[in-house]
């Protein structure tokens, strides 16, 4: 466990400017974590997932560059629970389009997270509004399941959302996507 405690772990982060650090030293840096033994705390990890990247990426107006997504990439790797209940859940809670961001989610549920943490993802997406832009993110969610059964508590709740929300989605090529891939998936689960 790290030996600091989060309001000295939050003081220590804003000493250092962490939030607003080069990334190329945020590279660096997430490289030293990684390296620490003990791994750090959940609290600890959810502290500096907040600190070193909620601000750069909800700031998001272009695709992020091969230093954050490499910072993200490896943070997210070992801490990956922290990690999606700060980051991910302040992604899909913010109002409005938010492209760059919804599209980062998508690739680091495709390409950098464990299983359960793509359930959890899911999880966090049914727990707010379904909107156009969280609509990529089921999918990509979806890819990953490939060959994998949704919990059925999970399953059922995705259902639930899809055929509660439908009305909203009328005119939606990406919610026709969405449920045509549920529908193909999980065929022998629907009923």
């Amino acid at each position: 466990p790290c030996p600091l405690c989060c309001p000295q772990l939050e003081g220590l982060c804003s000493f250092l400017q962490l939030s607003t650090c080069s990334e190329h030293l945020l590279v660096r840096f997430c490289s030293w974590l990684l390296a620490l033994t003990p791994d750090l705390s959940y609290s600890s990890a959810a502290v500096l997932a907040e600190q070193l990247f909620l601000k750069r990426v909800l700031s998001l107006t272009r695709p992020p560059s091969r230093h954050l997504m490499g910072a993200l990439a490896s943070f997210c790797s070992r801490y990956s629970q922290p990690f999606c209940r700060v980051l991910v859940a302040a992604v899909l809670r913010e109002p409005g389009e938010g492209s760059e961001q919804t599209k980062l989610v998508c690739e680091l549920v495709e390409e950098c997270l464990e299983p359960d943490c793509v359930r959890l993802v899911l999880s966090q997406v049914l727990e707010v509004p379904l909107s156009e832009k969280l609509l990529p993110v089921v999918q990509a969610v979806l890819g990953r399941q490939v060959g994998e059964v949704l919990p059925t508590k999970l399953f059922d709740l995705l259902v639930l959302t899809l055929c509660q929300q439908a009305p909203a989605f009328t005119t939606s090529l990406d919610y026709a996507k969405l449920v045509t891939a549920v529908l193909t998936m999980y065929q022998s689960q629907v009923s």
